[in-house]
């Protein structure tokens, strides 16, 4: 309760809350929207989406020890990670397309457990973080701080939107992409390769997320275990907008981004990955109880 009064005694405070809250909630969007992408064209449930987010993080390390400027890591994490992500479809995930959801969980789970491993066994088990050399702006006579690189994953976040967007609009791909997500055996009649769309859509998905984990290595820390909080978010950001909602999916990261702040602060930091696991509870509870309603409604 005391940190909680503090915010109306400091209004700063609360300002720099929301401020952190809509720039962390961005890069979520990432990771949210390529598990969207997935779920929605494959029916497949990702759970190792947050350690593709992780290995991209890892990916911008090697970029920049090897030399080359830090903000390299971005595009480069994201061609790595979507060979990857495509190699990974045409070994793994092909074999669970057509199937059930529970065995997508299974499957998936699995390889994010092998991820995590490989991860540990590569580049440790440290927290590691990289300094792009960008600075900090400050507001309100010093009292709200704005971390550059954490602007610049915003911007990059909207950037990728818009192009994800553009892309499935006007491209042969994406729009082959569209097709098989609304009916996949109609796409398979009309001449599509289907199993060449799910395998860009999962290396698409892949690179999104490495994108996004070049951007938290750089805001924040990464270490191999870290992944499934970031699985965490994106489902909960899934299921709360919906799949094929791209501005539903920006404001649910933007909202739970805010919140996760501002339950941090109340709670204690030791607390706001809590606040997220039952955020997501709760939100699965609440979507039950209304799906039931509906059922008894339409009987």
């Amino acid at each position: 309760m005391e940190n909680l009064l503090l915010i109306f005694e400091a209004p700063a405070l609360g300002v720099q809350l929301v401020v952190e809250g809509i720039l962390l909630g961005a890069i979520f969007a990432l990771a949210a929207y390529g598990m969207a992408l997935v779920w929605g064209v494959m029916n497949i449930i990702n759970i190792v989406q947050g350690e593709w987010v992780i290995l991209g993080g890892f990916v911008a390390l090697g970029v920049s020890q090897a030399g080359a400027p830090e903000l390299l890591g971005i595009p480069a994490a994201a061609v790595v990670l979507f060979a990857i992500g495509w190699l990974c479809y045409r070994l793994v995930i092909f074999r669970i397309v057509d199937r059930d959801l529970f065995t997508s969980i299974l499957a998936t789970f699995g390889l994010s457990i092998l991820l995590q491993q490989l991860m540990n066994e590569l580049f440790g088990s440290d927290v590691r973080t990289l300094d792009p050399g960008l600075g900090t702006w400050f507001m309100m006579g010093g009292m709200v701080s704005i971390s550059q690189v954490k602007v610049l994953g915003f911007v990059l976040a909207g950037v990728i939107a818009v192009a994800l967007t553009l892309f499935m609009r006007n491209s042969r791909m994406g729009q082959a992409i569209r097709a098989t997500a609304q009916d996949a055996r109609a796409a398979r009649i009309l001449g599509i390769d289907t199993d060449r769309v799910y395998a860009f859509t999962y290396g698409l998905n892949a690179a999104i997320c490495g994108a996004a984990g070049a951007l938290v290595v750089m805001a924040f820390t990464i270490h191999p275990y870290q992944g499934l909080i970031y699985t965490v978010r994106s489902f909960t950001i899934v299921v709360v907008a919906g799949l094929g909602n791209l501005p539903g999916v920006i404001a649910s990261a933007f909202g739970l981004g805010v919140a996760e702040q501002f339950a941090g602060f109340t709670l204690g930091a030791e607390y706001q990955n809590a606040f997220v696991f039952l955020l997501l509870v709760a939100i699965l509870i609440s979507r039950n109880m209304l799906l039931q309603r509906q059922r008894k409604y339409l009987k």
